[in-house]
C-alpha cells in the first residue's frame, strides 16, 4: 500500500527538509507527489533554470526510503509567462481575460503555453527519468478544475481545426448541427467561433461539440507531456489526477491513456449523502480501468478551506473514508498535503503535519492510519465483483443538461439517487458507459439516457437479448450523438427492447411557486404553493403502496410490454408508469417518471430479486457499508451506533477466523472471504516501479 501526500518543500526553508523526511518515516509515508506547483522555483525566468534544490530534495527522500511521484509542474505558470506571452492567458465568454495571481491561468489550446510547458517537462525528464527515487510521473494537476472553458483566440483557432478534422466538410457540420434553424448555416470553418456571449441560447448541437472539444484540449495537454516524458526515456507509470464525476472532462475517454487511474476525493462532512456520493465516485474511478488498482492522490486529513463552512472530520472518519477507497480498489492513499502551508489561499487546508505539530489529533490519526495500512500487506486486485452495472455517460450528461428542454435535469443527482438504492442494500455496482453493457452483469441500470449513440443502444439491446435485465427511464433514447431527434420520434433504438411506443414527455411543474418574495405569504400565495407542489408530482401504485413520481409523467403506450403500475392522477391518469417486457432471453423495465426515494427503493428491491442479484452480506445494518475486491471484503460502520454483521471468513489484519463482526461507529474490518468463483485478476502494478 502506497501512503503519502503532496510535498511542497519549495514553500519551506531547507532547514526543515531533513525533519520532513524523519517525520514522514514516523508516519509511515513511503511516497510523495513532488513539485506540483514548483514551475516558478524551477524556472524563475525564461532562460534561467534551477534544479539544485530539487536534486537535494529528491536525494534526501531517496535516502530516507521514500519514493517520488514527480510532477511536471505545468499546472500554474509563473508570472513571467503571461507577462512575456499574454496570448497564453485564457478568456471568458465575454472576451475578458483571466489574469495570473491564482492558478490554472493558461489557455489549454495556446501553442505558446504548450511550447513553454513542453520545454519544462523535457528538462525534468532528461534530468530525473533514471533517478531511482522517481517511480511515477504526475502530469499537470486536476486539468480543468477551475477553468472549465476557454474562449480565447487560441481556442477559436484550435476549435476550427478540431471541427474540420471531425466533419471534413462544412456541409457535414451544418447537417450535424441543424444550422438551417435560425439562419445559422456556415459557409466555411473560419466563420465558426467558440460559443461566446450571445443574446440567447446557443445551438445545442454546437454546444455538445464545444464540450467535446474542451475535454479534448485538456487531454491534448496531458498527452503532449506524456509523449515528451516517454521520448526522454521515462519508463515509470504516467498519469494525472481525476476528480470523480467532473463534468468538463470525459474521463472515460481519457482512461486508456493513464497507466494508473488516480483520483482526488473530498467528501463534505456537512453533506448527509457524503458516504453514498463518495462511494459512487470511487466505484466510478475503479470502473474506468477494470481489474487495475487505482490511487487516491488527494483527500483531506481534516478540514478543507474552500466551502462556506469547513468543519473537520469526526473521530475515526479518516480511517472510514480511507477504507472506502481501499474497498473499492485503491492501492495508494495520499493527501493534500504533507506540511500545512503557512501562506496562500490554502493555508487553512488541513495536512498530514498540521501547524500545531505532532501533538495533535490529526498527526495521531495519520500515523495510526499509516501503521494500519502497512499491516494490510498485499491486496487482491479489484476483479469483476459486481453483478450490477450503472450507466453514467459524459456526452449524455452534457446534452441532457443543455438549455431549452421540457424540464431541467440534474443528471448526476438523479444518477446518485439510483446508485444509492443499491449502495444501501450492500449491492456492488460498476459504473460503465452504455457501450460497455455486457453479459457478465445480471442487471444494467441506465437512468436518463437522453443521448444514446447507436453503439450503446446495440450493446444494451444485445445485453437483454443474451439474458440480462435492463431498467431505464425516463427521458431515455431521445436524441442521437449530435443531439438531434432521429427519424421516427423517440425510443427509436430501445423501443423494441422495452416493448413501448413513446408519445410525450409530460413535464411536471416545479415543486414550489413563489409569492411576492417579500413579507408574509397571503392565503392565496399559500394555496398557490400547494397547488404547484401537487402539479410537481404524480402518484402511482406499486407493490401495494401508493408511490410518488417527480420530474415527468411520460405518455408511453405498451407495444408488447406488461404494465406494472399506472399513473393515478394528472394528465396521464391511467397511462403506464412502470412497464416490464421480455426480450430475447432477458427482460427490460421502463419507468416513465422519477420515483421518490421510497418508491425507488421498492422498485430496485423488486428488480434485483427478479434479476437474481444478491447483496454482498445479508442484513446490512443502516449506516453500514460493504464492498468486495477479489477475496477481500471491507465492512465500514459510518453510523452513530455499534453494529454487528454476519460474515464468514478470516480477519485480514489479525488472521483470526470470524463469523460475525462487531463495529463501533466509524469502525472498519477487512475480511478475507473468497467468493463462490475466483474474481481477482493480476494487478497491473505488480512488478512495476511502484510495486
Amino acid at each position: 500500500m502506497l501512503y503519502g501526500a503532496d510535498y511542497n518543500p519549495d514553500q519551506w526553508p531547507e532547514e526543515v527538509w531533513d525533519e520532513d523526511v524523519h517525520l514522514m518515516q514516523e508516519a509511515g509515508v513511503n511516497i510523495v507527489s513532488l513539485g506540483i506547483f514548483a514551475w516558478s522555483r524551477i524556472q524563475p525566468a525564461e532562460h534561467v533554470w534551477d534544479f539544485d534544490w530539487l536534486d537535494t530534495v529528491i536525494d534526501k527522500l531517496h535516502a530516507g526510503g521514500i519514493r517520488v511521484n514527480l510532477a511536471t509542474a505545468t499546472a500554474s505558470p509563473p508570472p513571467w509567462v503571461s507577462a512575456t506571452y499574454p496570448e497564453t492567458l485564457p478568456v471568458d465568454e465575454t472576451g475578458a481575460s483571466y489574469w495570473p495571481g491564482s492558478r490554472q491561468h493558461f489557455a489549454p489550446s495556446s501553442p505558446t503555453y504548450r511550447r513553454l510547458a513542453g520545454e519544462l517537462v523535457r528538462r525534468l525528464a532528461q534530468r530525473y527519468a533514471q533517478h531511482p527515487a522517481v517511480v511515477m510521473w504526475h502530469v499537470g494537476n486536476e486539468f480543468g478544475c477551475h477553468l472549465w472553458m476557454d474562449f480565447s483566440d487560441a481556442a477559436r483557432d484550435a476549435y476550427r481545426v478540431w471541427l474540420a478534422k471531425r466533419y471534413r466538410t462544412v456541409d457535414a457540420l451544418n447537417e450535424a448541427w441543424g444550422t438551417s434553424f435560425w439562419s445559422q448555416a456556415y459557409g466555411a470553418f473560419h466563420e465558426i467561433f467558440p460559443p461566446r456571449l450571445a443574446p440567447y441560447s446557443h445551438n445545442p448541437s454546437s454546444m455538445l461539440d464545444w464540450r467535446r472539444f474542451t475535454s479534448d484540449m485538456l487531454l491534448e495537454c496531458y498527452l503532449a507531456e506524456r509523449e515528451i516524458l516517454i521520448e526522454a526515456g521515462a519508463t515509470q507509470p504516467i498519469t494525472t489526477n481525476f476528480m470523480g464525476p467532473f463534468k468538463p472532462a470525459d474521463y472515460r475517454g481519457w482512461a486508456p491513456f493513464m497507466d494508473v487511474i488516480a483520483d482526488d476525493c473530498y467528501p463534505d462532512p456537512s453533506n448527509p449523502n457524503r458516504i453514498r456520493d463518495a462511494a459512487f465516485q470511487r466505484d466510478l474511478i475503479r470502473s474506468l480501468k477494470p481489474g487495475v488498482p487505482w490511487m487516491l492522490w488527494e483527500q483531506a486529513t481534516d478540514a478543507v478551506n474552500w466551502r462556506p463552512a469547513n468543519p473537520g472530520k469526526t473521530p475515526g472518519a479518516l480511517m472510514a473514508e480511507t477504507a472506502q477507497s481501499i474497498a473499492r480498489g485503491a492501492d495508494g492513499i495520499m493527501f493534500f498535503q504533507w506540511r500545512q502551508s503557512r501562506a496562500g489561499s490554502e493555508k487553512f487546508h488541513s495536512a498530514m503535519l498540521p501547524h500545531a505539530g505532532t501533538d495533535t489529533r490529526t498527526w495521531r490519526a495519520v500515523t495510526d492510519l499509516g501503521a494500519r495500512l502497512a499491516a494490510l500487506g498485499d491486496l487482491p486486485a479489484p476483479g469483476r465483483d459486481a453483478q450490477v452495472a450503472l450507466v453514467f455517460d459524459w456526452e449524455n450528461w452534457w446534452a441532457v443538461e443543455e438549455r431549452d428542454h421540457p424540464t431541467e435535469i440534474d443528471y448526476l443527482a438523479l444518477t446518485l439517487e439510483w446508485y444509492g438504492a443499491f449502495h444501501a442494500r450492500g449491492i456492488q455496482v460498476d459504473v460503465i458507459g452504455p457501450e460497455e453493457a455486457a453479459s457478465g452483469y445480471d442487471l444494467v441500470v441506465a437512468p436518463v439516457l437522453y443521448l444514446l449513440r447507436d453503439e450503446g443502444a446495440a450493446a444494451l439491446a444485445r445485453f437483454v437479448e443474451d439474458g440480462g435485465t435492463l431498467i431505464t427511464g425516463p427521458f431515455t433514447d431521445i436524441v442521437d450523438e449530435h443531439d438531434q431527434f432521429r427519424t421516427g420520434g423517440f425510443l427509436t433504438r430501445l423501443g423494441d427492447v422495452l416493448g413501448l411506443r413513446y408519445e410525450d414527455f409530460g413535464a411536471l411543474a416545479g415543486e414550489s411557486s413563489g409569492g411576492s418574495g417579500v413579507g408574509a405569504l397571503s392565503a392565496d400565495d399559500v394555496q398557490a404553493s400547494r397547488d404547484a407542489a401537487a402539479r410537481g408530482s404524480v402518484s402511482f401504485s406499486f407493490d401495494g403502496s401508493s408511490s410518488v413520481g417527480r420530474l415527468v409523467a411520460e405518455t408511453v403506450h405498451p407495444a408488447g410490454a406488461t404494465v406494472v403500475a399506472v399513473f393515478e392522477n394528472g394528465l396521464q391518469t391511467g397511462s403506464p408508469a412502470i412497464t416490464r417486457h421480455a426480450f430475447g432471453g432477458g427482460e427490460a423495465w421502463y419507468v416513465a417518471t422519477h420515483p421518490d426515494p421510497a418508491a425507488l427503493d421498492a422498485l430496485v428491491g423488486t428488480v434485483v430479486e427478479s434479476a437474481g442479484v444478491r447483496p454482498l452480506v445479508d442484513e446490512l445494518p443502516p449506516g453500514a457499508e460493504v464492498a468486495r475486491r477479489g477475496e477481500l471484503v471491507t465492512l465500514i460502520n459510518h453510523g452513530e451506533h455499534p453494529v454487528e454483521i454476519a460474515i464468514t471468513g478470516t480477519d485480514a489484519e489479525t488472521g483470526e477466523a470470524v463469523e460475525r463482526v462487531s463495529l463501533d461507529p466509524q469502525g472498519v474490518a477487512f475480511i478475507l472471504a473468497p467468493a463462490d468463483a475466483p474474481s481477482a485478476r493480476p494487478s497491473a502494478l505488480s512488478g512495476s516501479a511502484i510495486a
